[in-house]
């Protein structure tokens, strides 16, 4: 990058002015990680201070079994195959159950799009968790899924969100929307929610009331104009809803090892990677730079390990999801070391010593306990710190 389009974005950044698709390009090519950092740190803590946002959540998968073969991903399972497996309704509130001694303030569900499983399971579940836990926040389902429920009960998406909103639910989840570009999407997703699919049924959602969060699954086969295009369009949607919580940028995990049974479902595994961490780095910043309209940009640490998402922080990222506890659909593919759960105190701790002051919120991003700011650099040095893998 020339240093006249270099001194040009970033008098925009200071400026607060609205950067554009080709900004956005231009901020990807730049190999200056540490200037993209000073500018997407200047942004988030315009916006939010020395504040990390965290919750104390469980990840539950209803059931693995999907009609889509999508190309990267190694979670689902066909029926009658190994390690396919479908919940009770009374199994998912047992596994709810577990983390009740922790204050759980959110369940999180997201499932494969189940060929015989009935429309009415879905609300069913969803009003025995909230009968079992009535203080808990439920974050359930993709719009993806949401589109598959429109298929097996002839209801429209309206009808459907009513439903469930009665029956418990407080938000859709972000996923389904891995890179929106069709040159892109056609390659790797095998089902029929698309962008005008997964774009209506959010702004349904946020025309109910519901806040959701918005994703991109990136480092696969994308290039970063596939990247800008996509939070480009979810800036554009924002801008009319005003609905999305958070950006949620998710590292493609490349699998290392067969799975239990052999087989490798990651149909573009012999010709990806996984995102570097400087690559996942820039993302974090260009995300937080390019998408204006957004409060908040969140590292999901399972995807991204521990010390990445320490460094995001000073990336533009404000928030590290939470305790998460089980999270079948990364751990099916990785085997890199990261843990299962961290909870409210591996947190703390983890946001304390990269210098920020830790905040639990709730699903809707409404603050539930404030803690206390980090020692200074001085008092820290005294105390042998944590070094995380």
């Amino acid at each position: 990058m020339d240093a006249g389009l270099k001194r040009e974005l970033e008098e925009k950044v200071y400026a607060g002015e609205r950067l554009t698709r080709a900004d956005g390009e231009a901020l990807y090519a730049s190999d200056d990680l540490a200037w993209l950092g000073r500018l997407a740190h200047h942004r988030r803590t315009e916006k939010n201070g020395d504040r990390v946002m965290f919750n104390v959540n469980r990840h539950l998968n209803l059931t693995n079994v999907c009609t889509a073969s999508c190309a990267y991903c190694s979670f689902q399972r066909k029926p009658g195959e190994k390690a396919a497996y479908t919940m009770r309704v009374e199994q998912a509130v047992e596994k709810a159950l577990e983390m009740k001694d922790e204050q759980l303030t959110e369940l999180h569900i997201v499932n494969g799009l189940h060929p015989t499983l009935p429309w009415k399971y879905y609300p069913r579940v969803l009003r025995a968790l909230k009968e079992a836990l009535p203080d808990v926040s439920l974050k359930c389902f993709t719009a993806t899924e949401v589109q598959w429920f429109e298929k097996i009960s002839g209801l429209p998406a309206d009808e459907i969100l009513d439903e469930l909103i009665d029956a418990g639910l407080a938000s859709l989840t972000g996923g389904g929307a891995e890179i929106f570009d069709w040159e892109i999407r056609q390659q790797i997703v095998d089902h029929a929610c698309h962008w005008e699919d997964w774009s209506r049924i959010h702004r349904l959602a946020h025309q109910k009331g519901l806040r959701t969060p918005a994703t991109m699954l990136y480092g696969h086969i994308e290039e970063p104009r596939h990247r800008v295009d996509h939070v480009m369009r979810l800036r554009e949607l924002q801008d009319e809803t005003g609905g999305f919580v958070v950006f949620i940028p998710l590292r493609y995990q490349h699998d290392f090892h067969d799975s239990a049974d052999g087989i490798v479902r990651n149909r573009i595994q012999a010709k990806t990677t996984m995102a570097s961490p400087a690559e996942s780095l820039k993302t974090f910043a260009v995300s937080r730079l390019m998408l204006d309209n957004f409060d908040h940009v969140k590292c999901f640490w399972v995807m991204h390990g521990l010390s990445v998402a320490q460094l995001s922080l000073n990336f533009g990222v404000d928030d590290l999801d939470g305790s998460v506890v089980e999270y079948k659909i990364t751990h099916d593919a990785d085997s890199y070391g990261t843990p299962d759960t961290m909870h409210r105190e591996d947190l703390l701790t983890l946001i304390q010593d990269a210098g920020f002051q830790p905040v639990e919120r709730n699903t809707r991003y409404e603050v539930v306990r404030e803690f206390d700011a980090p020692m200074s650099l001085a008092d820290r040095r005294r105390e042998p710190q944590q070094v995380w893998a």
